[in-house]
């Protein structure tokens, strides 16, 4: 996404690839993942009326058969999207999202450096949506917000985003322990590691930089998604192969 909400070229370019056909990461006979490309709504929204491609409508024609979504990803992350075959497994599954008992591993692109392992508990108020929030109450206290990160790799890169001559970057892996709205985009916005491309909480300097640079969008990517089946009773873990306009990043950071 640009500065103004609108779909980079980035994004058109992905979506139009995948054409009308979603990456299937995960199957069996209650439950379906995908690999949702950034760009892509997950279903219609009022705040997108020019969308006309959505991953529950585009996985219903590809399968042929109703499916029932359990979660959601914001429309700039792109990532391991989980959905059911029926309104009971949707249940089932949305049960363990709701206790949060569903792991949940990200990864981001954040500016300046991230070293080591750190748990953030910082209370954040819910973000409430003009249109289907009108009802609800704005003087509500700040809820729970539990974020585990660790700094998995760092880069420099020569071009300047502010008063120095060159930019820090950091490549981290998040795990949301809770389920509050743009969490970890508003936990690093807090700890002043903003999400690179995020143009709601990010930094305007380095989002305009990675633009400049040819890489648009938000950098931050489901990666990863784990949970007790609930039929099977087994634990079931679903990774998402790198993107391939992540590995054009990982060469620029020189990260492995």
């Amino acid at each position: 996404m640009n500065e103004s909400g609108l779909l980079s070229s980035e994004d058109i370019e992905q979506i139009e690839a995948i054409g009308a056909r979603l990456e299937v990461l995960y199957e069996d006979e209650h439950y379906v993942a995908v690999y949702k490309p950034a760009g892509l709504l997950v279903h219609r929204s009022w705040i997108a009326k020019e969308a006309s491609l959505f991953a529950l409508q585009m996985l219903r024609d590809q399968l042929g058969q109703y499916v029932y979504p359990v979660h959601r990803l914001d429309r700039p992350t792109c990532g391991v999207l989980l959905m059911a075959k029926s309104s009971e497994a949707a249940r089932k599954l949305a049960e363990q999202f709701a206790s949060h008992k569903v792991g949940k591993n990200y990864l981001a692109v954040v500016r300046g450096y991230v070293e080591g392992e750190h748990l953030l508990d910082y209370p954040l108020k819910e973000k409430l949506d003009k249109m289907t929030d009108r009802q609800a109450r704005e003087d509500k206290p700040a809820q729970s917000a539990i974020t585990a990160y660790q700094g998995l790799q760092t880069a420099e890169l020569p071009y300047p985003s502010g008063k120095f001559p060159t930019s820090r970057y950091s490549l981290v892996a998040m795990q949301p322990k809770t389920g509050r709205k743009h969490q970890l985009r508003r936990h690093m916005h807090h700890l002043s590691h903003h999400i690179i491309g995020d143009t709601t909480y990010g930094d305007g300097r380095h989002n305009r930089l990675f633009r400049d640079l040819g890489y648009s969008g938000l950098w931050l990517f489901s990666n990863r998604l784990s949970f007790v089946h609930p039929y099977k009773l087994q634990s079931i873990e679903i990774d998402c192969p790198l993107p391939d306009r992540w590995k054009r990043l990982y060469q620029l950071m020189t990260w492995n």
